[in-house]
């Protein structure tokens, strides 16, 4: 396979090829000026945030800033505000890029967003062969985040969790994916390598079918869910 900065089936392969070509070249356009404070690819400014920033030490500061919650409803919390928050951007981005190509096609509109991601440092995406990017109510797409850089940022902290960390990740992809397709999608991390999993899976599914799509895809995966995982 000839992309390198994404893992699809065979058949995807020619359309993520073009897409890998165009952000490559978009991102290679860079600009970088200390004096200013600016950082741009392309004519667009962007902005550089550690990684563990924007996950760990956030889910330590919403801890802390509402000592009456819990443990589990702090958790809760920050990762409805880091998924929301980073479906925005999803949206917005996937809008930015499709409307400046004018493409108009669903899969060929995805296609741009893992290239993205890998280029931004988002992540490198692994898209499975059971997927069905198609654009109705049976949309699925199943896919890893080999190298996320919120399990990563756990890791590297020594941090302990029982939950699956990757909301930024979760909400970022469904954001683009959503934008592309005129959808509405969610996506779910049903395992995580921050909390010993061998690796970050995510389903992603239209919201009134998310639940039923993880519930089967356990049901029919009992080994990755059994005893032997964290």
């Amino acid at each position: 396979m000839s992309v390198q900065t994404v893992r699809v089936p065979a058949p995807m392969e020619p359309l993520f090829e073009k897409a890998e070509k165009y952000v490559s070249e978009y991102f290679g356009q860079s600009q970088s000026d200390p004096s200013k404070g600016v950082i741009s690819y392309h004519g667009e400014r962007y902005i550089l945030v550690r990684a563990s920033s924007m996950s760990v030490h956030f889910l330590e500061f919403i801890m802390k800033m509402y000592p009456g919650l819990n443990q589990e409803e702090g958790l809760d919390a920050a990762a409805i505000i880091l998924y929301d928050m980073a479906h925005a951007l999803g949206l917005a981005d996937a809008k930015k890029f499709t409307q400046d190509l004018n493409i108009t096609d669903p899969l060929e509109k995805l296609s741009l967003g893992p290239v993205h991601f890998s280029h931004s440092g988002w992540a490198f995406v692994d898209i499975k062969p059971e997927s069905a990017p198609v654009p109705n109510e049976n949309f699925l797409l199943i896919y890893d985040h080999p190298y996320s850089f919120e399990a990563e940022a756990w890791l590297q902290q020594g941090k302990h969790t029982t939950r699956c960390m990757c909301h930024m990740s979760s909400g970022y992809s469904s954001g683009w994916s959503e934008e592309s397709y005129g959808l509405k999608l969610v996506a779910r991390e049903v395992l995580c390598r921050a909390k010993g999993d061998p690796f970050c899976r995510f389903l992603m599914a239209p919201p009134q079918k998310i639940e039923a799509v993880v519930r089967d895809y356990q049901k029919k995966n009992p080994a990755l869910f059994g005893s032997g995982t964290k």
